[in-house]
């Protein structure tokens, strides 16, 4: 089992930037394919990014692709989250998550029920 944390929320202006750590502790850590997911008030849980055991496969949703960056250290059992452009609509309670499958990849890797870890979320707010 992994414990997860996330930290690094917070109030910024549109077109600002924050970064979002999710540390990980428990088992080992570069065991686990590690996911960002972000909840708005009134709306589903979406996908934002994930990354592979190593990090060298990655993933992000569309509307993420070019602002947000993902990345991890194994070394720090850590995952990353750099939020780049932000807007308004930015605005959620983002969530790590983590699992470890016999596969990952694609459609899969972005679904919310693959993940079986989950941190209580960091609460990013943009103002317009």
């Amino acid at each position: 089992q992994v414990q997860l944390v996330e930290s690094g929320g917070g109030l910024v202006q549109a077109g600002g930037s924050l970064r979002l750590s999710c540390a990980a502790s428990g088992r080992t850590f570069s065991d686990y394919c590690v996911a960002w997911f972000r909840q708005a008030p009134g709306k589903e849980r979406e996908f934002v990014a994930a990354t592979s055991r190593s990090g060298q496969t990655t993933y992000y949703a569309d509307s993420m692709k070019g602002r947000f960056t993902i990345s991890r250290d194994n070394t720090r059992n850590t995952v990353y989250l750099q939020m780049n452009s932000l807007k308004p609509e930015d605005t959620a309670v983002y969530y790590c998550a983590a699992t470890n499958p016999p596969i990952w990849l694609g459609d899969l890797a972005k679904s919310a029920s693959g993940y079986d870890y989950w941190g209580q979320g960091t609460q990013v707010t943009v103002s317009s």
